[in-house]
């Protein structure tokens, strides 16, 4: 018998830049100074994963990985993230994300390259877009809707 397997989508926001969840800068190369895209830039960042956009939506884990500045044509970025689910069933599992993330694109789609927990053996993608950026702040709200097959 083969089983029913179908996409199961798990919509989740990641805010940047709050107080206790922060994306810091740990490299630059000699150039980046000089780049208009920030080339070279490298982040690690420990963010918190909310249900939805909303001040007071429901907080389901934490993103934690890094990202760096990975073109000298356009912002784009190399990003490997990890979600890791802590308020949510299953508790404790977790999705590591990897792929190109370009600014210019309203959604942008990225590759899950494996799982933990209840997530193991799945296959998934993610698409993402910006919610919205708040220069005075720093803040980055981007949304996450991450597209999971699993047994």
């Amino acid at each position: 018998m083969i089983p029913d397997i179908r996409p199961q989508p798990i919509n989740q926001s990641r805010a940047e830049k709050i107080p206790n969840f922060t994306a810091a800068q740990v490299a630059s190369a000699p150039t980046t100074s000089q780049s208009s895209t920030s080339f070279g830039n490298v982040f690690v960042l420990i963010d918190m994963l909310k249900l939805g956009p909303d001040v007071g939506s429901k907080l389901v884990g934490g993103a934690q990985g890094r990202t760096s500045s990975a073109s000298d044509a356009e912002s784009a970025l190399l990003v490997a993230v990890n979600f890791v689910f802590t308020q949510l069933k299953p508790n404790g599992s977790t999705l590591s994300m990897l792929g190109r993330n370009s600014w210019a694109l309203e959604v942008r789609e990225m590759a899950v390259a494996g799982g933990t927990g209840a997530f193991q053996l799945s296959r998934c993608y993610v698409r993402t877009r910006t919610h919205s950026i708040d220069r005075t702040s720093g803040l980055i709200l981007s949304e996450y809707d991450v597209y999971v097959l699993h047994y």
